[in-house]
């Protein structure tokens, strides 16, 4: 009998149950035990994935590619260069060309006030499962690897645990909000204290925000926020640097040459929000440090940290893989099974 999860979207995993979170997760650990033990799996045989990427990926793009071709699948790699996109094809057309002619369709796109509304466009046309890359709201394949790390680190019962989800300077690029956006909608419902930090002009969006606030009630955990990056530090076991939005305070969005300017400079006021060793000394004797990654060495966090023993930054990076194979598993097999 195919498995419930046959067939279904992954936007945000705050459209999903706990326990089909739990699952995802278990059968991740399940992945990757046959992957150490070199024992093939594949239950996507002859199955194919549509990758389009609007933007550039490291870990999601070879995490989703690597994960097809081990489940026996293959995986297109698409810009919209590649496909009529940049021609105008509509998100309707591609949608639904795309589903008559492979399993599922995987979409990249973090543009302000336009990703998650391409995304949900695809998600009303598309006849096979469409998941999230990463829009400029959730970063759902994210979330759910570092909650995987988490568990392997802290076990299954996370009741208790304190994240402390910081912002930090960088200068590398304004990075979407999505990242901490999901880990803030996903970690309280597993009972963890998640604590925030950012500067004033760097906020999270509201309705994000109150969401996940009530996530926090429904789930046993709790979530608060502050502008101090040394509270939201104290007493942390998992600590999380990563710098986000900028472009997001602005409503609406301009390229306007006076917002560019007052984004610099809001953002210079606050270089010396930086993960450090004096900071990260605040936190349990045995914190570990988390990333999405790519980190902008140097501004977000130092090097002596990010290269430390308390890191656990390829930990997390590896999980992108089997939690992916478990999502992709799950949505295209016809005939999985839900994994017990």
């Amino acid at each position: 009998m195919a498995s419930h999860f046959y067939g279904k979207n992954l936007i945000s995993f705050d459209e999903w149950s706990v326990e089909d979170v739990n699952a995802v997760i278990d059968f991740a650990f399940h992945l990757k035990t046959q992957r150490r033990e070199k024992k093939p799996h594949s239950l996507l045989l002859q199955k194919t994935l549509f990758m389009i990427f609007f933007e550039q990926s490291t870990r999601t793009r070879n995490s989703l590619e690597a994960a097809m071709t081990q489940l026996g699948g293959h995986a297109h790699d698409l810009t919209p260069d590649k496909i009529q996109i940049t021609h105008g094809e509509s998100p309707r057309d591609t949608a639904q060309v795309l589903s008559r002619m492979g399993e599922g369709i995987a979409i990249r796109n973090c543009f302000y006030r336009v990703g998650n509304a391409y995304l949900r466009e695809i998600e009303k046309n598309a006849a096979v499962p469409l998941i999230s890359m990463q829009d400029d709201v959730y970063h759902p394949l994210q979330a759910v690897a570092d909650l995987m790390t988490i568990e392997e680190c802290f076990g299954r019962n996370l009741h208790g645990i304190k994240v402390a989800v910081c912002w930090a300077y960088a200068t590398t690029h304004a990075k979407p909000l999505s990242v901490p956006q999901s880990q803030i909608l996903l970690f309280p419902r597993f009972g963890m204290d998640v604590a925030v930090a950012h500067p004033e002009e760097f906020p999270l969006q509201k309705e994000i925000v109150r969401k996940a606030e009530m996530r926090a009630r429904e789930g046993g955990g709790s979530i608060s926020f502050t502008g101090d990056m040394d509270e939201a530090l104290h007493d942390a076991d998992i600590v999380i640097p990563k710098n986000w939005g900028g472009f997001a305070y602005f409503d609406p969005y301009s390229d306007s040459d006076q917002e560019k300017t007052l984004m610099r400079e809001n953002l210079e006021k606050y270089r010396h929000w930086i993960c450090d060793s004096v900071r990260f000394s605040q936190a349990k004797s045995d914190a570990k440090i988390m990333h999405a990654l790519p980190a902008d060495r140097g501004h977000e966090i130092t090097d002596e940290l990010l290269d430390s023993s308390s890191s656990i930054v390829y930990d997390e990076a590896e999980n992108r893989l089997h939690t992916a194979k478990s999502i992709l598993a799950l949505l295209m097999g016809e005939h999985m099974e839900q994994p017990t």
